[in-house]
């Protein structure tokens, strides 16, 4: 009885494994472990899936890819396309919403398809629709993308396609102004403001610009009064782009009445419109209190430029705008018609003052400057002014002013804990006060003290990051040569010393550099910083240069072609094909800028000073020859024979 009983419970659990065996398998499958089966299922999929062209749909709404979706969207005059990211938050969430508008345009009369590409797997399609984010809605009309950034909801959205799916439909004409040589002169000339792109149509950057470019456009047609944005080809114009010293894309510029200033603010639709309303407004702010003026002149960073006038319709008021108008990227401007703030700056109506902050003041120099603005003084007079006078006999040299104070050679700079703060003011105003001894008797030198933090890399660089030195000295001379101070206890008269070694040439410069190669005669010569003069300043010689990285993927692409170029020119005695590693050589000459990888000048023999830089064509042996070609020297062979 009891093995009868043992044999029926065996019979029950063989029964209730056969159930759960494949329940079981099923949750494998979920959980992402494939079984032998359902591989060869995938197998088959595989040979279903041989047809890419074929376009299957998920509840209503159309999948496409990289390789259906030209098929699909040839011959078809609207389609409404969603680009999106599987993990993306708001995909999901827009998901049903575009579930409904696909049923509701399959509806229309005629129908219009609706569909979505996962653009994280057709990054083709991503690339070619310049998908940055997700999701992106672009309404498709005879093939042509149009940008959606409406409302993503059913009724906005289908509003928007009905009226794009209208036979008479026309996109709206840009408002981005196209210039040309035959219009340029006239529009720009003309206008009290406008900015202008010089583009490269094959050029990624200046077509990720390009939509936000046109959504400021139109925002800035529609303010009062309207402020144009204009755009060039500068591949196509390029008498154009040599006229405003194009030499990278995209290139943005500000005209006022013809007179070409940098753009250096944001490049994106909002920030363009701020940016460009900020600028259309006066250069110069208003200044209504005296306090205004003493919290600047007691806490301020850079020089204090304060107009003082009687009235808005004062003569010297409209000069000192004008002036103002072409510097306003470079100063802080300020005007009063208070008669406290005149009092306080010891000025009377129609001059202009420049005052130091307290900080930066001392007995060698004048704590303020003034100029008389009469009916008869230019405009450029008033700019020389405050050129002459902005920076104190040693100012404070940071990242944030850099570009602007202190671009002019030589220029001394002092390296030390600089900290303007109260508790460490002392310290840092007793190491400037030794500085200021010596800068008074050097005038036609900038001297500046810098904080050896902000200035780690340069200090680096001048091979003083380890000198164990409280305060280091370096000069930064013309043609991007720099000297070191040999590290000994900071003094005025050791400063002095070494201005005075460097001004009777006594000096040699610090060059970063790789060890000189003991063999080079390869068909690529190799230059490091020791030898860059020698090879690629040799004015018996045109020179081609590559500056790299070994690091650069573009560089490693480059260097078959490179390598090809350099043996195809081996016979050439007077042409050398070079290449240096920028990131571990200094490029000692300030006219052979590198700002990416790779770059590459054209040195001719002739005129060293000024470098040609390879840009806009396909870097391979064909057109770095016509390059090469182009504008060598001393080619002795014809073209034909190369």
């Amino acid at each position: 009885k009891t093995m009868k009983k043992i044999t029926l419970l065996f019979i029950v659990l063989l029964g209730v494994t056969h159930f759960i065996l494949p329940s079981r398998c099923e949750e494998d499958a979920k959980d992402g472990k494939i079984s032998i089966a359902e591989e060869d299922d995938d197998d088959e999929d595989d040979d279903d899936d041989a047809d890419d062209t074929e376009v299957k749909e998920e509840n209503g709404v159309l999948v496409l890819t990289d390789k259906n979706f030209d098929t699909f969207i040839e011959g078809k005059d609207t389609v409404l396309v969603e680009f999106y990211a599987p993990w993306c938050g708001h995909c999901k969430q827009f998901a049903p919403e575009y579930e409904k508008i696909a049923q509701t345009l399959k509806e229309n009369d005629p129908p219009i398809p609706v569909a979505k590409v996962d653009a994280t797997k057709a990054s083709a399609l991503g690339s070619r629709f310049e998908v940055s984010g997700y999701p992106t809605i672009k309404i498709l009309k005879k093939g042509e993308p149009l940008d959606y950034d409406g409302d993503r909801s059913e009724r906005a959205i289908v509003e928007r396609v009905k009226e794009v799916a209208q036979p008479d439909w026309k996109p709206p004409p840009e408002a981005t102004l196209v210039l040309t040589k035959d219009n340029f002169d006239d529009v720009v000339n003309n206008a009290d403001i406008i900015l202008v792109e010089f583009y490269a149509p094959w050029c990624g950057h200046c077509k990720k610009l390009a939509p936000e470019y046109e959504k400021a456009a139109k925002e800035l047609s529609n303010r009062t009064p309207p402020i144009p944005l204009a755009k060039v080809d500068a591949t196509a114009e390029s008498d154009l782009a040599t006229r405003f010293g194009v030499s990278g894309y995209p290139t943005l510029k500000i005209f006022r009445k013809g007179k070409a200033f940098d753009y250096n603010g944001p490049r994106e639709k909002f920030g363009i419109v701020d940016y460009m309303s900020d600028q259309a407004g006066p250069p110069s702010k208003q200044v209504q209190t005296l306090k205004q003026v003493q919290e600047l002149v007691r806490d301020g960073e850079d020089s204090v430029i304060v107009g003082v006038f009687s009235s808005e319709e004062d003569a010297a008021y409209e000069i000192y705008q004008e002036a103002c108008n072409s510097l306003r990227e470079d100063y802080k401007f300020m005007h009063t018609f208070n008669n406290e703030v005149a009092k306080f700056l010891k000025a009377s109506p129609g001059q202009a003052v420049m005052l130091q902050p307290e900080k930066f003041r001392s007995k060698y120099e004048q704590a303020s400057h003034s100029l008389t603005i009469k009916d008869s003084t230019p405009a450029s007079e008033v700019q020389e002014f405050f050129k002459k006078h902005t920076l104190p006999l040693v100012g404070h040299r940071k990242q944030s002013n850099d570009a602007k104070r202190y671009t002019t050679r030589p220029l001394v700079v002092v390296y030390y804990g600089v900290d303007f703060s109260f508790d460490y003011r002392v310290a840092t105003q007793f190491w400037r006060s030794k500085v200021l001894e010596v800068a008074k008797d050097f005038p036609e030198y900038t001297f500046a003290i810098a904080d050896e933090e902000d200035y780690a890399d340069e200090l680096k660089s001048l091979g003083l990051s380890e000198s164990g030195e409280e305060v280091n000295v370096g000069i930064l001379g013309e043609g991007g040569k720099k000297y070191a101070m040999e590290p000994e206890e900071f003094d005025s008269d050791v400063l002095r010393s070494f201005v005075m070694a460097f001004k009777k040439g006594k000096l040699k410069p610090i060059v970063k550099s790789q060890p000189v190669p003991k063999s080079n005669k390869g068909p690529v010569k190799v230059v490091v910083g020791k030898t860059f003069d020698d090879i690629v300043m040799d004015t018996k010689k045109d020179v081609l240069i590559e500056f790299y990285a070994p690091w650069c993927g573009h560089c490693k692409k480059l260097e078959p072609d490179y390598t090809a170029l350099g043996k195809k020119y081996k016979n050439e005695k007077n042409l050398v094909i070079a290449k240096m590693d920028a990131s571990a050589n200094d490029v000692p000459h300030d006219s052979y800028k590198v700002e990416g990888f790779p770059t590459i000048y054209f040195a001719p023999s002739s005129n060293k000073q000024n470098p040609v830089k390879f840009e806009g064509g396909k870097r391979d042996v064909e057109e770095l020859s016509k390059f090469v070609e182009k504008h060598a020297t001393k080619l002795s062979q014809k073209k034909d024979e190369l």
